[in-house]
């Protein structure tokens, strides 16, 4: 069966659909695990509905494997822009590497996992405070030449980094929490989107639903299951849960006009705010995909698009951390300056 055809965006020049898929929550890292069928029927409909843009990484659990048999079931690699990333819990002990080594030992393992001979895409997770981004950035470059990997990307690095990496090697796209319950990419002291759009970057906004909370479909922390990851993350804390659920119902409120949910709005909103934003939403629920990628028919008005920040301020739901300790100091993070 032949995929249906979705609007695009680019990275890189290569043209990829306008929402993708995130696939962090597939591996279990939310809730229940599903079976490998229907794990497999998830992917299969993903495809078929024409979503083509897929992100995993080495980190997700066992995403990089389930992927991997997906392509060896279907014989569909060619058809998916494959994303994936490197650099997080390395070894046990570790948080983070940007060691030129370990880029090495990173893309072998990740490319057996996946099954393939490249990826399309592949994301430093995080910089590394002890590496200067360039050596980093050299031997990702080596994997491009070796033709292991086609573009390369950064997530969650400071402007600067960006700046240095891209001095060494074009940076196709940067990967940073964005919608509107997080808006930290905008903030002018950090001036990361502003950068990003200087050197022709694109921005792949992960959690562009507030992992799932600005939907609407969770009133209190109450409503995660107890071994939830979410429930760990002081933004989404018992305190500022009201919030969220102002943010989610105000959403709710602009999707009356266009018959459309919460989510359906914070993505659309996300596509109204440039042609080089892509949301990677991500879901294990068929349903969810069938709506996340119905936002792609919706168009706000610029009066609603302005009424999502509107809403986004009033909630006032960017309160918290949106990491625990130990993750939440290497958003935005530098590195050292290169000697040599």
């Amino acid at each position: 069966m032949s995929p249906a055809t979705l609007p695009t965006r680019n990275i890189g020049g290569v043209d990829v659909t306008a929402i993708g898929y995130g696939a962090m929550g597939i591996a279990a890292i939310y809730g229940d695990k599903l079976t490998e069928e229907e794990r497999f029927k998830v992917l299969d409909t993903l495809y078929e509905l024409g979503c083509t843009n897929w992100d995993t990484a080495d980190i997700y659990a066992d995403s990089e494997d389930l992927i991997g048999a997906w392509f060896k079931r279907t014989g569909k690699r060619n058809e998916i822009f494959l994303a994936s990333k490197f650099g997080l819990a390395p070894e046990p002990g570790k948080v983070i590497s940007g060691d030129p080594a370990y880029v090495r030992k990173a893309i072998e393992k990740s490319l057996k996992r996946l099954g393939v001979d490249t990826i399309d895409l592949y994301y430093l997770h995080r910089a590394d405070p002890t590496v200067p981004i360039e050596l980093t950035v050299r031997a990702m470059a080596e994997l491009v030449k070796e033709g292991k990997v086609k573009h390369l990307g950064l997530s969650e690095i400071s402007a600067e980094t960006l700046r240095r990496a891209h001095a060494v090697h074009p940076i196709a796209a940067i990967q940073v929490e964005y919608s509107p319950f997080t808006l930290d990419i905008e903030d002018e002291k950090i001036g990361l989107l502003k950068t990003a759009r200087e050197l022709g970057v694109a921005v792949v906004a992960y959690s562009p639903l507030g992992r799932g909370l600005i939907t609407g479909r969770y009133r209190s922390p109450d409503d995660l299951a107890t071994d939830d990851w979410r429930r760990a993350v002081p933004r989404y804390s018992k305190e500022n849960f009201p919030n969220i659920v102002k943010l989610a119902d105000g959403l709710a409120t602009i999707g009356k006009k266009y018959n459309a949910t919460a989510g359906q709005v914070a993505l659309a909103w996300l596509l109204a705010q440039g042609d080089d934003i892509i949301p990677i939403p991500g879901t294990t629920k068929i349903s969810n995909l069938k709506e996340n990628l119905g936002a792609l028919s919706i168009k706000l008005s610029p009066e609603d698009v302005e009424e999502v920040r509107k809403a986004a301020a009033a909630a006032d739901a960017e309160q918290g951390a949106r990491y625990p300790p130990g993750i939440q100091e290497l958003l935005f993070a530098d590195t050292p300056a290169l000697k040599e």
